[in-house]
């Protein structure tokens, strides 16, 4: 039962990182046709790569809980 909380839990973390992952892409993205200049441009990445990363870890952390939980369960 616990290791079914651990495997959900680390399920729904990764695809909370999945979601951000995907919303840096968009941001990103958006920036890139709204055809700004090289530094805005270089800017506005500046500014998604810190949720990009925190995005990977939490996904990251999740896959580890699921891999975590169905080895000990």
């Amino acid at each position: 039962m616990l290791f079914d909380i651990i495997i959900w839990a680390g399920a729904s973390l990764s695809l909370a990182g999945l979601a951000g992952l995907v919303w840096c892409i968009l941001r990103v993205n958006k920036a890139r046709k709204a055809g700004l200049s090289d530094d805005d441009l270089r800017a506005a990445v500046q500014a998604v790569l810190p949720w990009n990363l925190g995005a990977l870890f939490v996904s990251v952390l999740g896959l580890m809980m699921v891999i975590l939980g169905i080895s000990l369960g």
